[in-house]
């Protein structure tokens, strides 16, 4: 089971809710998922009245953990506002921080983002750090107050994957206690099943599941990708070798001259 701040969930696939085709279409991705954190931004909830007040419905129906996110935010100051505001309007503490540095990459503003960590943990927040692999950043979020951490796994809605193995695998093996997600980049279900592979505690998948031919399918196979990541990290995998070994046991076979 894993644990965030305290909350118990089951499932260690996150789904994001941005760009899905229909509302009917989110809610049988949900469902095909197993999914219990949705992640919901402000900015589409309060997009419009009247469609804000029926997005939000459908995500309490769900029965899901909301966790708010404040994407799109580039300063400390407005990433603040919008998690108040989001506490506000969600009625949760949880709140996943965003503070985008650079347009092309959307790689997020470290210094900004620890700034904004400290100021809403003191806040009572409970704030899940969208950052990178940097154990630097890691450690300074953490001694923000931060329980959680959720490091990319590449550029947003890129679909790349982990682009930096090394960097991932010194992050894990340095927090080994502290619950980590990847965020962003994860593109098809053998990405998510690496990272839990790899010993991550879960993912957040959006853009690959909303934006693929058959959103509903893609949910179902990532909630068996990251099943199937988890049992081989508990199972123990064998270490990679540089030379073949054979597999096959050759004592007391014939031999042939």
């Amino acid at each position: 089971m894993l644990n965030l701040y305290e909350v118990p969930v089951r499932s260690r696939l996150l789904l994001g809710t941005a760009r899905f085709p229909s509302p009917a279409v989110l809610a049988e991705a949900v469902q095909a998922s197993g999914a219990q954190v949705l992640t919901v931004s402000l900015r589409r909830e309060s997009a419009g009245e009247r469609a804000g007040q029926a997005f939000w419905s459908i995500v309490r129906e769900l029965g899901a953990r909301v966790l708010p996110n404040t994407a799109g935010c580039h300063t400390v100051k407005e990433a603040v506002t919008t998690a108040h505001m989001a506490r506000e309007v969600f009625g949760t503490s949880w709140v996943k921080l965003e503070v985008i540095g650079e347009e092309d990459t959307l790689q997020p503003d470290v210094f900004g983002l620890v700034e904004a960590a400290r100021i809403l943990c003191a806040e009572g927040f409970e704030v899940f750090p969208y950052t990178t692999e940097d154990l630097i950043v890691a450690e300074r979020l953490l001694a923000a107050g931060c329980r959680v951490l959720m490091p990319w796994g590449a550029p947003i809605g890129s679909g790349m994957g982990l682009n930096n193995l090394f960097g991932l695998k010194a992050l894990r093996a340095r927090f080994p206690e502290v619950p980590l997600v990847i965020d962003a980049g994860i593109g098809v279900p053998s990405h998510a099943a690496r990272a839990l592979e790899l010993g991550f505690d879960a993912v957040l998948i959006n853009t690959a599941v909303s934006q693929a031919v058959d959103p509903v399918r893609m949910a179902g196979a990532f909630a068996q990708a990251v099943s199937a990541g988890r049992e081989a990290f508990l199972a123990g995998p064998m270490e990679p070798r540089d030379m073949a070994v054979p597999s096959t046991p050759v004592v007391g076979t014939a031999l042939l001259r």
